[in-house]
């Protein structure tokens, strides 16, 4: 549970930025931490916190925000939600219905067919990356959450995780990365929605 509301806590200090880099908790949160988000970053957690503001969207923030809440959630072949356990389409589906209002296709080769292709060099926070892992193309897919990190629910008996795409295992099998073209134009809307109410509220240029 500590670690949950350390992840939470942070969650709220990436809804204006970005993680530069996760990895999994070495030990439970010390209950009289006076900083958590100082011992979130001397777990690894985040490699530097002056970068978390510098680089993701609103939209995409939202979205890891809500991945990243998942943590811990059991793997269940054929669920979708907190309470049945995720398998790896069904957390994908979750996040993106959460924290998009997007509906996609239930299974991961569908949501790789359903979306547009991009190069591992374009990933951004909150594209899709998909693995060979069952001796079939698109077999299995994650979130990408940046620094070659991607959040996911790998099979029966563990949990939602977070891992590195970079480790052989995962540099083997990897077979196509996807951004959800839908994403990106509500990040567009977002933008331009937001845009002109700080211009509205920045004080008046003085002579």
């Amino acid at each position: 549970m500590r670690f949950q509301s350390a992840i939470l806590l942070l969650c709220a200090a990436l809804a204006l930025g970005s993680p530069a880099a996760w990895a999994q908790p070495a030990q439970p949160l010390p209950a009289e931490n006076p900083s958590v988000l100082q011992w979130i970053s001397n777990q690894g957690l985040l490699k530097n916190l002056d970068e978390v503001k510098d680089s993701m969207g609103r939209a995409a923030s939202g979205l890891v925000v809500t991945a990243m809440g998942f943590l811990g959630v059991p793997y269940k072949r054929g669920g979708e939600s907190v309470e049945s356990g995720f398998d790896c389409s069904g957390l994908v589906r979750n996040v993106y219905e959460q924290s998009l209002g997007l509906v996609l296709p239930r299974r991961a080769k569908d949501q790789a067919q359903s979306t547009q292709t991009i190069t591992k060099e374009e990933l951004k926070p909150g594209d899709l990356v998909f693995f060979n892992t069952m001796r079939s193309a698109f077999s299995h897919v994650g979130i990408y959450i940046g620094d070659g990190k991607f959040v996911h629910a790998p099979r029966t008996g563990a949990k939602v995780r977070v891992e590195d795409m970079r480790e052989a295992y995962w540099k083997k099998r990897f077979n196509g990365a996807r951004r959800v073209d839908g994403a990106q134009r509500l990040e567009s809307e977002i933008g331009n929605l937001i845009a002109p109410a700080a211009a509205a509220e920045a004080p008046p240029l003085r002579d």
